[in-house]
C-alpha cells in the first residue's frame, strides 16, 4: 500500500471537528463507499457512531492518489448520511 500523508486542512479539520483520527484511519482502510470527487479525488465513506454527538454519523475523507502516495486533502462528518448515500451500494 502507498505511503499515506494527511495536508495540514485535514488535520486541523480532525481537531476542529472532534473526529478522532483512528476513525478517519478505519475509513481509509476499509471504506464502506467509495465515490469519485473531483478528478483526480475519490471521497471514501463510513458510517459510524458518534460517541462525543451520541449519533449515527458518516464520516467522508476525501483523497488524492499519486504515483507516490495517498494524500488525505480533507475530513468531515454529517449527520445526513441518507442524502449521501442515495443510490449508492456497499463496496466490496
Amino acid at each position: 500500500m502507498k505511503p499515506l500523508r494527511w495536508t495540514t486542512h485535514a488535520l486541523d479539520n480532525l481537531a476542529d471537528r472532534e473526529i478522532d483520527k483512528s476513525e478517519a484511519e478505519k475509513t481509509l482502510t476499509e471504506p464502506e463507499f467509495v465515490v469519485a470527487g473531483q478528478l483526480p479525488r475519490q471521497i471514501l465513506m463510513r458510517r459510524y457512531f458518534d460517541e462525543l454527538l451520541q449519533q449515527d454519523m458518516l464520516l467522508r475523507v476525501v483523497v488524492e492518489e499519486t504515483v507516490a502516495e495517498r494524500l488525505v486533502i480533507t475530513v468531515y462528518k454529517t449527520s445526513q448520511i441518507a442524502r449521501y448515500l442515495k443510490g449508492l451500494t456497499h463496496e466490496s
